[in-house]
């Protein structure tokens, strides 16, 4: 049997800044926000605290080639934290071109690793992005054999 062949997303979660990160990963990436949604503008009688009617619910980024990246913010006393064992890889066909989209990403974060020549790409590095999300950006990698 053949199986579907599934594109994975990232979902990440936020404490109230996710639209501000979702249109800087738009403008970095060169990315479009395609949908948003409050948990006040949500349909039905769900119950909605006041302090969470302006915090989006869902969101949905899209990226060059069609791959997404959604996001929301945290409910109201539920707990977001530094995302743990998780990060997202981005490859570049020109080291170039990932230099700029590092450098950005980097603009206000932390560094982990600097951009720089390694054994699999011509350039990689890792940051992690003022909004707490961890980056590993790879520039030329060798064709896969």
């Amino acid at each position: 049997m053949e199986k579907t062949i599934i594109q994975p997303i990232p979902y990440l979660f936020f404490d109230g800044t996710c639209t501000e990160a979702l249109a800087f990963y738009a403008e970095v990436l060169g990315g479009t926000v395609v949908s948003s949604m409050t948990y006040g503008e949500m349909p039905g009688d769900m119950p909605c605290p006041d302090e969470a009617k302006d915090r989006v619910m869902n969101a949905m980024l899209e990226l060059p080639g069609g791959n997404m990246i959604y996001g929301s913010d945290s409910f109201p006393g539920r707990a977001t934290g530094p995302v743990s064992g998780f990060m997202i890889t981005l490859n570049y066909p020109t080291v170039d071109e990932a230099q700029e989209v590092f450098d950005q990403l980097a603009d206000g974060g932390e560094i982990g690793m600097p951009f720089s020549p390694s054994f699999w790409a011509e350039k990689f590095g890792m940051l992690t992005d003022k909004f707490g999300i961890e980056w590993a950006i790879n520039g030329n990698l060798p064709p896969r054999t």
